[in-house]
């Protein structure tokens, strides 16, 4: 653990001796200064984590040196020291950014102690600052994946009812990045600096939804061994992110749909309300109108949470992000894993175009996880994104995940007559992306414009059956 460097500016000699043997005791680093300007040049010089001050200095007052030395280190602590007759002065140092003051003669104990306190404190800002800029470049607008029209169009959305209070609904296949969009749209509101709080309300028993939500008193229920804030109160003032709500049961329903409309409820076992001030976004991969006409959601619940809807579209709906999203991911999982994968070759970017996705980016994920764990070569090949699909496959059919069955050998194709399928399929699919461009689909299929235009004559595919109609 690196040692704490500390400036100690008085023009009293016999003070900084003192503050230099003390807090040389205490496994500080000492630096000592008479005057301001000294001190001034200390800080531009080097790298202090935390400054005692005195307010009444012989070339300056403390206030004005303090300024000075924020300018330069503004996060850097400072601790006041004053007489009894100044300590007016003191708070007006503390009004102006001094962590604490302490009136002379001080004892050395307390010194410590208010060194110590400023020093943790230093460090978890310095930590909350850390976090919300890891958060902040996971889920900026910025990162995520968006270069085709559909998602263009989300995040135009997105962007626009970010600053408003009004409920958001998402609505989305599972996979396709509710929870990110929801993270994003809390980073780009007015709460970003509060919390953001999440709960997946199929994941939670019935038993304890309630709880978990809305928090429960001591002894309302056996095991509720002490008062419990629910999750609500946790993101008084942020925003509060109901994922799945459309497996809330019944019973949650109707006091959820209370809370909503009056910004208060009770915790369980309690008598009295507790109001919150969140910003509400929920999530759905189901259809709730459909539920509501099944008698599975509440109508009047569903009006209230379907404010403004976003609709994320599945990955088949997007593959022209499918490449992008590779690039993404495949940065992502290799920093993780500690391998140096470069990218995967044409024939295998084509295959992962060519799949549904059923499991949209989440199944891509895990592909690309996989095939980067198993390779042993600085590319991914087609082969190995193909034994990737199988496994993924394999693993979540217990899930109910529909997926593609292996072909039996008898129903196999000759290998000539499989390229030949998979090419036709692959021209008819991509132009379909490029919208009868073929300049643009040349390109991403890595072929001379003049080779392309003879495998849409091979596999007597024209460019008019693809182009959009004005």
């Amino acid at each position: 653990m690196s040692i704490a460097k500390i400036l100690v500016v008085d023009d009293d000699k016999n003070l900084l001796e003192l503050a230099r043997t003390k807090l040389n005791a205490g496994t500080y680093e000492v630096t000592t200064a008479l005057q301001g300007q000294e001190a001034l040049e200390a800080v531009k010089g080097g790298s202090f984590d935390l400054s005692i001050v005195d307010l009444k200095l012989a070339d300056q007052d403390g206030i004005s040196l303090m300024e000075k030395l924020h300018s330069v280190n503004p996060d850097m602590p400072v601790i006041i020291l004053t007489g009894y007759a100044s300590v007016e002065g003191a708070v007006e140092a503390m009004q102006k950014g001094a962590y604490t003051y302490l009136t002379k003669p001080f004892d050395a104990r307390a010194l410590v102690w208010q060194i110590a306190r400023a020093l943790e404190s230093r460090k978890l800002a310095s930590e909350n600052q850390r976090l919300r800029g890891l958060l902040k470049e996971k889920y900026d607008f910025a990162n995520i994946v968006a270069k085709g029209e559909k998602m263009q169009r989300v995040l135009e959305a997105v962007s626009r009812i970010a600053k408003s209070e009004s409920t958001v609904y998402i609505h989305g296949e599972s996979g396709t990045g509710k929870e990110v969009i929801a993270k994003a749209l809390h980073l780009a509101s007015e709460r970003k600096d509060k919390p953001f709080v999440a709960i997946n309300c199929a994941a939670i028993p019935e038993t304890l939804l309630e709880s978990e939500l809305f928090g429960h008193e001591k002894g309302a229920f056996t095991g509720a061994v002490r008062s419990t804030k629910g999750l609500f109160t946790q993101a008084h003032e942020g925003t509060i992110f109901l994922d799945e709500i459309g497996d809330m049961p019944l019973s949650v329903q109707v006091k959820l749909l209370r809370a909503l409309e009056e910004r208060q409820f009770y915790p369980v076992g309690s008598e009295k309300p507790v109001q919150v001030d969140v910003r509400v976004i929920v999530a759905t991969k189901k259809d709730l109108a459909d539920e509501v006409k099944k008698g599975l959601f509440r109508e009047d619940l569903f009006y209230r949470i379907h404010v403004i809807p976003v609709r994320l579209p599945p990955l088949r709906e997007r593959k022209e992000d499918i490449p992008y999203l590779v690039d993404h991911l495949l940065k992502k999982i290799c920093q993780q894993k500690k391998k140096e994968v470069k990218g995967l070759t044409p024939a295998a970017i084509q295959k992962l175009v060519l799949h549904d996705w059923p499991g949209n980016v989440r199944e891509l994920e895990n592909t690309l996880e996989y095939a980067v764990t198993m390779t042993e070569q600085d590319v991914i090949t087609e082969d190995l994104v193909l034994q990737a699909k199988v496994e993924t496959n394999l693993a979540t059919e217990d899930s109910g995940i529909q997926t593609r069955l292996l072909p039996t050998p008898e129903s196999l194709k000759t290998l000539r007559e499989a390229r030949a399928d998979f090419e036709k399929a692959y021209l008819i699919r991509l132009m379909e992306l490029c919208e009868g461009k073929a300049a643009k689909a040349a390109e991403i299929a890595g072929k001379y414009r003049a080779d392309f235009y003879d495998l849409l004559k091979k596999h007597s595919i024209k460019l008019d059956d693809f182009k959009k109609a004005n």
